[in-house]
């Protein structure tokens, strides 16, 4: 007779995350073992717990084939930001950016010009990964030519790139927090917009400190010149049709078309540029959707960037994606996790204690599970019911959940969004993060203003 799976016990629950987190930590951090095995792993440790729990190997594999379904979206931007960064490196986009933006951004307000225009890209454009790999990597690139820190430059775009993810209303992660805490999607954002525009500017605070202490750094001429001269001899710089397929992907994103279509757009227009103004043979600019290579500027830096992109540069980001989900799924679908935090949200009683263990559940399931996605369908189910006892707008919990998981992704390794901005940016997310001050800042003032009962909203809806 077939024995039914049963709920773990909590003892059982934290023995495998526990064990999770340990794996992770002494392997990524001591050992230098390659993330994408630790996590194969992991599968293997949780595998082992769901199977004592009475799951069948096709039970298991089920988990993780529906938690990799939920996720296609995501992993459908992955394979389309490849194309997208190869074909605005080839048909002179990223390359016009570059040269126009040395001209005009000095060591002063870099940082937080910078800040807002990656704010600005990801709200029209509802994608934090498109805003980092465009804007972003011009931007990194501009940092590194006017000798301003690329750590620093690295975290306000993550910050910037994160903030615009969080308010835009064509973002996936948005949709999905309003859907699943059963709110509206404007109800949410407007919820977003008391937590989200003081956390945005005290970072702009900040980096404007910051950028106000770098005032004394010299701005290389010599290597500025050499660098717009380089450009202009491989790449055709006229900006009205250079950022066409920036702009295509701004117009469609403004007029609420998918991320998708925005992408496929703007990919198809970069091609024609590069092929009719950048004088490049069309099998060659194909050929470099799947694998671009590096320039020919005789400026190594350069040459690096104007090299990234394409299908296969995004293997690494996507293996690790879809092992991460697999992780997720088993996890999810298994209970570890909703038997973990129910055995302690039955003793809240106060709003700000709610709200901080809502963000503090979000980090720990992005910690356990690698996505955002499973872990915000997970916590608005998790803490759906509690909310509405404390007669709380259900807003709240959606903004709550976001603040735990949307902006805490960039800031862990093997998470998506890690992943992604590590490659992207060439710049590690522990490396980056102590300087990405909107995603450090946000969960704190949410909490804070919990606490002093602030951006309540009224009403269960």
């Amino acid at each position: 007779m077939t024995k039914l799976p049963r709920e773990p016990s909590r003892l059982h629950a934290l023995i495998c995350i526990v064990g999770i987190f340990l794996t992770i930590a002494l392997g990524l951090l001591m050992a230098g073992i390659s993330i994408h095995v630790l996590i194969f792993i992991c599968i293997i440790w949780v595998s082992i717990h769901a199977a004592y729990l009475n799951y069948s190997y096709t039970d298991i594999q089920r988990m993780m084939s529906d938690s990799i379904h939920n996720a296609l979206p995501a992993i459908y931007i992955f394979i389309l930001m490849g194309m997208v960064i190869a074909s605005f490196m080839y048909s002179g986009t990223i390359a016009s950016l570059i040269f126009y933006g040395l001209s005009l951004l000095t060591p002063t307000i870099f940082l937080p010009i910078g800040l807002i225009l990656c704010c600005l890209m990801s709200v029209a454009t509802g994608t934090s990964w498109g805003t980092v790999g465009t804007v972003g990597v011009v931007l990194i690139g501009i940092a590194d030519a006017i000798h301003i820190p690329i750590l620093l430059a690295a975290g306000m775009i993550v910050s910037g790139a994160t903030f615009g993810d969080k308010l835009s209303p064509l973002s996936d992660t948005t949709n999905l927090a309003a859907m699943t805490a059963g709110v509206g999607l404007y109800q949410h954002i407007h919820a977003m917009l008391y937590t989200t525009l003081p956390s945005f500017i005290l970072a702009l605070c900040l980096f404007s400190v910051i950028g106000w202490q770098l005032n004394g750094s010299e701005m290389p001429i010599e290597q500025i010149s050499a660098i717009q001269t380089a450009l202009a001899s491989l790449f055709y710089l006229n900006l009205w049709i250079t950022l066409l397929p920036l702009a295509c992907m701004l117009v469609l994103s403004l007029l609420r078309f998918s991320p998708t279509i925005c992408m496929t757009c703007s990919i198809v227009i970069a091609v024609i540029i590069s092929i009719l103004y950048q004088d490049k043979p069309i099998v060659e600019v194909l050929n470099i959707l799947w694998l671009n290579t590096p320039a020919n500027t005789g400026i190594e830096s350069i040459d690096a960037l104007l090299g990234r992109g394409g299908i296969y540069s995004m293997a690494w980001t996507l293996i690790l994606s879809l092992m991460a989900l697999a992780l997720g799924g088993i996890l999810y679908q298994a209970k570890f996790l909703t038997v973990l935090i129910n055995s302690f949200i039955s003793k809240i009683r106060r709003v700000g204690s709610l709200v901080a263990t809502t963000i503090t559940a979000g980090l720990v399931s992005n910690l356990g599970m690698g996505e955002a996605y499973i872990s915000i369908i997970l916590n608005c189910q998790l803490f759906k019911a509690l909310y509405t006892k404390l007669e709380l707008n259900h807003a709240i919990l959606s903004r709550s959940v976001e603040e735990g998981t949307t902006v805490t992704t960039p800031l862990i390794p093997w998470t998506t969004a890690g992943a992604f901005y590590a490659v992207t940016l060439g710049i590690a997310v522990l490396d980056y993060a102590p300087y990405a001050f909107f995603n450090l800042l946000n969960p704190i003032v949410s909490v804070l203003m919990a606490i002093a009962g602030i951006g309540l909203l009224k009403g269960r809806r």
